[in-house]
């Protein structure tokens, strides 16, 4: 059975899959433009907006740890579940009703940063509704995943054909609280019932301090912290893309659109095909030839910005972003095999480290060389960490598991 056949067969993982499409739609209508309307609509300045974004980083952060403890600590994931999607719509619902620099704090800062959990909980159940799969897990979470990146491209096309026909931007909380109340109620009617799933679910004894230092060893901690340095990739190429095309004299704001669009079409179908290599190769060398591949990508950008042959490194892009966006999840969760919802919650610390050393490297990178320096400098960084996770794997003096 394909695994797209057996996710929609099993009631969970269909309903994982769902709500993976509802964030990303929500994601897709909510991020790409917070700046702009939080300065030119709402009036809030750069330096507030910055803060702003340093506030709502560490509360998701923080919020997904916590969450993600707490679920493997007491096994209340429904109700964690749910909480965390009732921020999603409340926040959603502040700006619809009372849009303001208030109602954009307290969305943006607290409550979608606190509903960000969500992503981390989905594949928490994931693992454990998918336990007796093997290494063929790899494969269905990896169709899961690919329903979230295909909402996030269908919306992203949606509003670019919206703005077009002189919608506001503000009209994008429409999209994000139709989704974010249709997470809510698939939570409620659909999420298994805690302590009547058809899988076990054993707490792990743990108190919150002890269960923090089991993420703060030395096996855990490293490994995560080089997953973040080869992510970084990834958020350079986000930062960049925009901005290397509008200094070329041949792109412009609609080669963005269509060179983003086309990445991540691509990566929907090596989301899916990825996987099944993973059972012929250790995961930390499949993330190592992802991330070389995707840093290939990112040098490219400013060297090929200009010619046709830009184009062709969408297909690298899609390719290599599938990895080192799918392969981490079956990564922590078998580092952290008996916490799914902590192991889950690694992607978000994660997502810090690559955040904080995408801004180190751009602030570096734009001071002293310009773009190509800041592609040369991420891609290295980038190769760096996934040589660092090969060979910590690949050395018995450096175990994955304590």
């Amino acid at each position: 059975m394909t695994p797209i056949r057996f996710v929609l067969r099993h009631p969970t993982l269909r309903l994982i899959a769902v709500a993976l499409l509802l964030l990303g739609a929500h994601n897709a209508s909510v991020y790409p433009y917070q700046s702009l309307i939080a300065i030119e609509r709402i009036g809030m300045s750069k330096p507030s907006f910055s803060l702003l974004l340093v506030l709502a980083s560490l509360i998701a952060v923080t919020s997904s740890v916590v969450f993600g403890v707490l679920g493997d600590q007491f096994g209340h994931r429904r109700l964690i579940a749910l909480g965390t999607a009732l921020c999603s719509t409340v926040g959603i619902g502040l700006m619809l009703v009372f849009p303001g620099i208030w109602a954009l704090i307290l969305c943006q800062g607290v409550l979608l940063p606190l509903a960000s959990s969500m992503y981390g909980q989905l594949f928490a159940l994931a693992r454990l509704a998918s336990a007796d799969e093997g290494r063929n897990r790899d494969a269905v979470l990896g169709a899961i995943r690919s329903a979230m990146s295909f909402s996030f491209l269908a919306m992203l096309i949606f509003w670019t054909f919206a703005f077009g026909f002189g919608l506001s931007e503000l009209a994008v909380y429409v999209s994000a609280g139709v989704a974010s109340l249709g997470m809510s109620l698939l939570v409620w009617f659909g999420w298994p019932k805690d302590g009547q799933t058809a899988w076990a679910d054993p707490r792990s004894g743990l108190r919150l301090r002890d269960a923090l230092a089991e993420i703060a060893k030395p096996n855990v901690a490293i490994r995560v912290f080089l997953l973040g340095a080869l992510a970084s990739a990834g958020n350079l190429y986000m930062v960049l893309v925009s901005l290397i095309f509008d200094a070329s004299p041949v792109r412009g704001p609609a080669d963005v659109a269509l060179y983003v669009g086309l990445v991540a079409g691509f990566e929907v179908p090596a989301m899916l095909l990825v996987p099944r290599f993973a059972h012929r190769m250790q995961r930390s060398t499949l993330i190592a030839i992802g991330a070389a591949i995707y840093a290939c990508h990112l040098l490219a950008l400013p060297l090929l910005s200009d010619s046709p042959l830009l184009w062709v490194m969408t297909v690298f892009a899609g390719f290599g972003g599938a990895v080192i966006i799918t392969i981490p999840i079956p990564y922590y969760q078998d580092l952290l095999a008996d916490r799914p919802g902590t192991a889950s919650a690694m992607l978000a610390v994660q997502k810090l480290v690559a955040d904080v050393l995408t801004a180190a490297i751009f602030a570096i990178g734009t001071r002293f060389g310009g773009f190509e320096a800041v592609a040369i400098m991420g891609a290295s960084v980038s190769i760096a960490g996934a040589l660092g996770l090969y060979l910590a794997d690949r050395n018995a003096w450096f175990p994955a598991r304590a």
